[in-house]
Order: C-alpha cells, then structure tokens, then sequence
C-alpha cells in the first residue's frame, strides 16, 4: 500500500504538490486529430506504433492529455514497454470544439471512439485502460455498459482518484475547506462557457456566470441542458460509475485513497466490489486526490508502479 512522504502529511498536501510542482516531459509527442462522426473532433497523442501492448490514458476534469499525471502514467508504461495513447476530452486539447456540447462524466461514445480507432489503427494484441478522476469514471461507466460486449483486445483497467458517485463528490467540493479546488475548476468552466456562447449566441443565458461556486449551479444551468438531461441530480444520476461497476467484465482495480478531498464515502464501492470477481478496490489510508506523491529514484509515482504490476 501507498506510504507518504513525511513532509506531505495529509490529503491536501498530497493533492496540491504534485499538481503545481511534478514536472514530467512530454512522452506523447505524436499529435493526430481524431474526427468524430457527428462533425466533432478529439486530439490524440501516441507515443511509439509498434508494440503488442497499448495503454490508452483519460485525464480528469479541466486537464487535457498533457497533465503531469497523465505523463507520468504514459512515461512509466512506456519504459515496461507498452506504447501509450493519451487523449483530450472535447475542449480540453486547446481549441474550442465544433459542436454545442462540451464533454461531460458520462460521455462514454467519446471513450468508445478513441479506443476503437486505436483498434483500427495499432496493431497492440491487448488494450489496457487508464483512467484518472473523471476520466476514470469515464472508464467505470464505458467498461460497465459495454459488459461482455468490449472488444475482446480490451485488457484490463486501472483507475485512480475517481468521484464514483458525482453527487457524493459534488457535496464533498461544495464544503468550505475545498473551496480553493471548486474555484480552481470553475475558472476553465467558465472560461469554456463564455467561449461556447461567442460561437453559438443565445444558446446559453450567462447571467451571473461569474457568481456560479458549486459544481450543483454549474451542471444545473450549464452540462444538463447542454447535454439532455433535466438537471444536475439527473446528469448526476445517469452518469454515476458507481451504477456501471456490476457489469464490468475484464479485471479492473480502482484506486481511490481515503484522504482524498474530493470524495464522500459513496465514492468508495466496497460491496460492489466484494460482489465482483472483475472490479476490485483500493482504498491506501493517504494519496490525496490524482496525487500519490513518491520520492523513487526513476521519478515514478506509487500509482505508476501498480497500475504496471495490475496490467503485468
């Protein structure tokens, strides 16, 4: 199990380090625009093209392909010689995305379209996934739907830090002593919403956009409407991996650390877990929130290593 430094002693610590100081250079340096089929477009970066082993990783909320931990990840894969994938959700690679949607916890078609398109194009005889945050719910809900119908290249998954229940996980950002990361999330969110209503006026009522603090105002007036659901609770409930997880058919391991800011107990699915012979759960006493910080000599995170020994 995950020890911490001593010097980093708690969740927010284990949270924050990582997230403004670990520098990991670029490992997925290949850039390719993946076109969607309803006129949207996603962008991928490879790393290697000629491996039996393809790791395809999905960032968290407001990250793109680039993050440190997604690097890392692909850093670490690659040295125990998988080629990696890393992916930007729609929106998040730079440049605004074509269509009046953004991406969202349960957008698993865009998931399934990256996966399949390294199907076509890598010649990797397994698949495995990496998800982080809300990417990993992403890769809950996707794995859980799809069930015994996953392509049979599709491996095996590791996720990390995941907000299973988003209402549970939204209740948890809306407490005082977690504001600095809700406003650190709503800045981009907002940024986003007022680039989306420059290419589609009228679409969206942005009045008092700049008071929106919860994740509850934002998905209510902005992710539900944008995207069919009636409200946040409804988006909430629909999208939810904590609902998917029965249906998961290849070994998947969840690491969610029990310090974690982000996340109530809802978000650790101990009898969903226990019930299954597929999903398995991690919960270390420390890690933080997509944090997991180590002092190893190769610069690898506690993370890394076993995602690499799960997938080994």
């Amino acid at each position: 199990m995950y020890r911490a430094p001593r010097w980093l002693p708690d969740g927010h610590s284990q949270t924050i380090f990582p997230a403004l100081f670990r520098r990991v250079g670029r490992v997925t340096t290949r850039r390719e625009r993946l076109e969607l089929a309803d006129g949207d477009f996603l962008d991928l970066e490879w790393s290697g093209g000629g491996s039996e082993r393809l790791v395809v990783l999905s960032h968290g909320l407001e990250a793109s392909a680039g993050a440190a931990y997604v690097q890392g990840m692909a850093r670490a894969m690659v040295r125990r010689g998988w080629d990696a994938l890393a992916w930007s959700f729609r929106g998040c690679g730079g440049e605004a995305n074509r269509l009046a949607r953004m991406y969202h916890a349960g957008a698993t078609e865009d998931l399934e379209a990256v996966v399949n398109h390294a199907l076509a194009v890598h010649p990797a005889r397994r698949i495995d996934l990496v998800g982080f945050s809300l990417g990993g719910n992403l890769t809950l809900k996707y794995l859980g739907e799809r069930g015994d119908r996953l392509p049979e290249r599709v491996g095996r998954a590791v996720v990390i830090s995941v907000p299973c229940d988003l209402a549970d996980s939204s209740q948890e950002l809306a407490r005082r002593r977690n504001r600095i990361y809700m406003e650190r999330f709503l800045v981009g969110m907002r940024r986003k919403m007022s680039e989306k209503d420059r290419l589609f006026p009228g679409m969206l009522d942005l009045t008092g956009l700049g008071a929106v603090r919860t994740f509850q105002e934002y998905d209510d007036r902005f992710t539900a409407p944008m995207h069919g659901f009636a409200d946040a609770a409804e988006y909430w409930g629909k999208c939810s991996s904590v609902h998917f997880v029965a249906g998961i058919r290849v070994p998947t391991l969840l690491v969610n650390a029990r310090n974690d800011p982000f996340l109530g107990d809802a978000c650790y699915p101990v009898e969903q877990a226990r019930e299954s012979r597929w999903f398995h759960l991690e919960a270390p006493a420390a890690g933080g929130h997509a944090g997991f910080p180590g002092a190893a000599a190769d610069g690898e995170y506690w993370t890394e290593k076993r995602a690499a020994a799960f997938f080994s």
